[in-house]
């Protein structure tokens, strides 16, 4: 009888401290577009990086979800932010948008003003923060891979980037300059000046290298 008794609190024990460690795992979400929703692909950044989380024994202490749909825009991660992001309670997001914002203007004739862009960028950041989660905010990559500037889109994109490093920091939230980071790589990538295939398949999307890239940059806040 005390052999059982002696047994049962021990299963007891166990089941409490799984469930504890399960609560204590942090969950992570990153909100975006087509990248990000590429990046749970087998080669994605978010899969690299559940890879190098699980490499450093760390897969006990995150969850890594990614939220990311083809096409959205600024307004689409607003619209969906409660089932997407708030619902799951996440203890950290990252907001990796923009491309959509810009490049729509010309494929579709759509995109989004730059003043509402803005907006909605503040209205996501403040919904996520009332939860309690820690927000950090990505500048757009790149539309075209060239070095000297000459990417149909780079003036505009380049904007776009401005606004969000001006949202860091009046919202005093970490940035990653994606952007800025994108850049100095294929500056020193791509002496020939090529218009994609060094980080991108098609200039926007990530290729393999391109998912290595965006991993390294997200990796420092999982060690």
């Amino acid at each position: 009888m005390k052999r059982f008794f002696l047994l049962t609190i021990s299963l007891i024990s166990m089941a409490m401290f799984s469930g504890f460690k399960q609560q204590q795992k942090k969950k992570v979400i990153f909100l975006g577009d087509s990248i990000t929703q590429a990046g749970v692909s087998p080669t994605g950044y978010i899969t690299l990086l559940q890879k190098s989380v699980a490499s450093a024994g760390k897969s006990d202490s995150y969850e890594l979800i990614g939220a990311g749909i083809g096409g959205n825009k600024v307004y689409d991660l607003y619209l969906r932010l409660d089932d997407d992001v708030l619902s799951k309670k996440p203890d950290l997001v990252f907001i990796y948008i923009g491309i959509n914002d810009v490049w729509h203007k010309r494929t579709y004739g759509t995109g989004t003003d730059p003043d509402k862009f803005e907006k909605f960028y503040y209205k996501i950041i403040d919904k996520i923060q009332a939860t309690g989660a820690k927000v950090v905010i990505c500048t757009p990559t790149v539309i075209g891979e060239k070095t000297d500037y000459t990417n149909e889109l780079d003036g505009d994109l380049n904007k776009y980037a401005e606004i969000i490093r001006s949202i860091a920091k009046n919202k005093n939230v970490e940035l990653i300059d994606l952007h800025k980071n994108i850049h100095d790589y294929i500056s020193t990538h791509n002496p020939d000046n090529k218009s994609q295939g060094i980080l991108t398949a098609d200039g926007v999307h990530m290729n393999e290298a391109g998912n290595q890239f965006l991993a390294s940059q997200f990796e420092k806040y999982f060690k």
